[in-house]
């Protein structure tokens, strides 16, 4: 995926990948915990919710509980990344994935009763999956930072995609263990036991994860920040050769120095776009699909077994197009790959939503749901973490990536949340919105998103500075933007 040619000249690119592999595993876990909950969740609402008379909405809550973390991980990531570093918060948020993963497995410890239902239970549940929520927080603001402050320029796409494809995989993996575990087991034994093994598997990957961070280096523009300049610059050496790295080193210097780190000083578009990349990318409703996949085909006629299969195939369909996504970013760039994407998934959902209201149930509704799936994982899904890991200035950057994220995860919290009581409403509707939703990006990305393909991260600074403040080496990129 990653060749020897020109471009390359000088990059020590065994090096490049083994850290960008270690540091996708940070996304592979955003993406296991995100999804263990698409097979537990009828389990986990048998179990916890319906024995206790509780409502439709008591069960969204429940089930999308994680992503209060989430919010609460992506607002503080930029605390967390800045003074501690992007290596000391990723390991942070490996922990907090494995405590999760034992706590919601086995949320009775130390203080209820197994096979005994409570409030109690309930609240100790979702505090686990919140505190895996602060996790998938930390993990999905500061992965694609980390890959995205030590990559080459001209790989920078591929690299920050590669941790989409972790999140992706992540799911997929998840997928064939929840079906698994689930795959000829009877209702009554997933309601009581096996839901908690689905959770626990995740303790593995959580503690591989946690370990392997120990090996990789700091970034290299976070230590420049902090004024450890002889290990940023080693480490840029390593990365990119002896020339290239005294030239990126003393890019690095001029724009720390040289500008304030108050989140505003560059201006209020570049965080208004940042705000709306992530808006977006979660109200177009992919997560929709992706936490209620089983039950979503179990409404179309699935049975249990084959529902989760389906979702297995969904999965293989998203790694797939995950895949051309990163083999086409650093050639076609960011801005097409969005909005043919956007495109693809108005289509999808529009279909969806038209069958909804005709009642028409059926392969056509798998056939559309893949289509709005595929177009989102060949765009939205990867472009919005490289866009989020590129735009920001330097000075900037822990900030504003905190306070986009966190917009992400509200924006994801409130779609996930909602969509159980949308759909008693109308699927039609539900649907529709999501598509409204896909038109909408499209028109953003035409109007406010600059190309960033194969522009260095303090080449991409001048964007947003004064005109008057722009050096006159980097005025060509302004006007072309």
């Amino acid at each position: 995926m990653i060749k020897n040619n020109k471009e390359t000249a000088g990059q020590n690119l065994p090096y490049i990948a083994g850290i960008t592999l270690i540091a996708t595993l940070g996304g592979l876990l955003f993406g296991y915990d995100t999804a263990v909950i698409s097979g537990a969740e009828k389990s986990v609402q048998a179990y916890l919710i319906t024995g206790q008379g509780l409502s439709t909405w008591v069960h969204g809550v429940t089930i999308s509980s994680a992503l209060i973390g989430c919010i609460l991980g992506g607002a503080v990531s930029g605390v967390f990344s800045s003074r501690m570093g992007r290596k000391k918060t990723l390991i942070i948020a490996a922990i907090l994935f494995l405590l999760s993963a034992l706590g919601s497995g086995y949320p009775e410890f130390l203080f209820f009763e197994e096979g005994n239902p409570t409030m109690g239970l309930l609240y100790m549940f979702n505090f686990y999956r919140i505190i895996g929520g602060i996790g998938v927080g930390l993990a999905s603001a500061v992965c694609p930072v980390y890959i995205g402050e030590l990559a080459p320029a001209n790989l920078r796409g591929r690299l920050v995609s590669l941790n989409q494809f972790a999140i992706i995989f992540g799911m997929l993996v998840v997928y064939f263990v929840n079906w698994g575990i689930s795959n000829g087991q009877s209702p009554e034994w997933l309601n009581e036991i096996g839901w908690r093994y689905m959770f626990l598997s995740e303790a593995i990957p959580a503690a591989l994860f946690g370990i392997l961070m120990f090996f990789v280096p700091e970034s290299p523009r976070y230590l420049s920040m902090v004024n450890r300049d002889e290990e940023a610059l080693q480490i840029l050496t390593k990365v990119n050769g002896p020339d290239t790295a005294r030239r990126i080193f003393s890019d690095i210097k001029n724009t720390v120095e040289h500008h304030s780190s108050n989140l505003w000083s560059y201006g209020k578009t570049v965080i208004f776009i940042g705000i709306l990349l992530s808006v977006f990318q979660q109200f177009v409703g992919i997560n929709v699909a992706l936490y209620y996949a089983p039950r979503i085909f179990e409404s179309m006629g699935a049975g249990k077994d084959a529902s989760m299969l389906q979702t297995v195939v969904m999965g293989l369909v998203n790694v797939f197009f995950t895949v051309l996504a990163i083999l086409t970013v650093d050639r076609w760039g960011r801005k097409p790959l969005l909005m043919v994407g956007s495109i693809g998934m108005a289509i999808g959902m529009f279909a969806i939503s038209a069958l909804s209201y005709y009642e028409i149930i059926g392969i056509s509704t798998l056939v559309f749901i893949i289509i709005y799936t595929a177009s989102f994982m060949m765009s939205w899904g990867p472009i919005c973490w490289v866009l989020i890991s590129e735009i920001f200035p330097n000075k900037i950057r822990g900030k504003a990536v905190a306070v986009a994220v966190a917009a992400q995860w509200a924006a994801n919290y409130f779609i996930s949340a909602t969509y159980p009581s949308m759909m008693e409403y109308s699927g039609a509707v539900t649907y529709g919105f999501y598509g409204v939703m896909s038109v909408l990006s499209l028109l953003f990305v035409w109007k406010m998103i600059p190309e960033t393909k194969g522009r260095s991260l303090e080449d991409l600074e001048a964007l947003w500075l004064p005109d008057s403040e722009v050096p006159t080496e980097k005025a060509s990129l302004v006007s072309n933007h």
